[in-house]
């Protein structure tokens, strides 16, 4: 069965950086593409990257592309998210997920 389990993120300034890592099991990771979703307070959940099986296509949010970086380690079965200059507007709840599994979420906070 597909499991996703996240590590990472936490607090930090207006400009700083967070890098949150999920590892993946239960299922043949290399065949699946990965994506990260998030979820701020009384929004709805919202996408954020994608990145393909093999790791040479990815797509971002606009609201992320140029600070956000997804990640792929097909031998060790694990996705990353590496979060640059930070804003207050990317508070929120981030999950990785493949075909509707979901990791259980992390809480990343930018607050000055």
């Amino acid at each position: 069965q597909f499991r996703l389990v996240e590590s990472g993120g936490g607090d930090v300034q207006p400009g700083g950086s967070l890098r949150l890592s999920c590892a993946a099991s239960g299922f043949p990771f290399s065949g699946f593409d990965m994506q990260w979703w998030r979820q701020a307070p009384g929004k709805e959940r919202e996408y954020v990257a994608i990145i393909d099986g093999a790791g040479t296509y990815t797509n971002y949010a606009r609201s992320v592309e140029g600070r956000f970086t997804i990640t792929r380690g097909n031998t060790k079965n694990t996705v990353a998210l590496q979060m640059d200059s930070l804003k207050p507007e990317d508070t929120a709840v981030y999950y990785c997920n493949t075909l509707n599994n979901w990791s259980q979420g992390t809480q990343d906070t930018v607050t000055s």
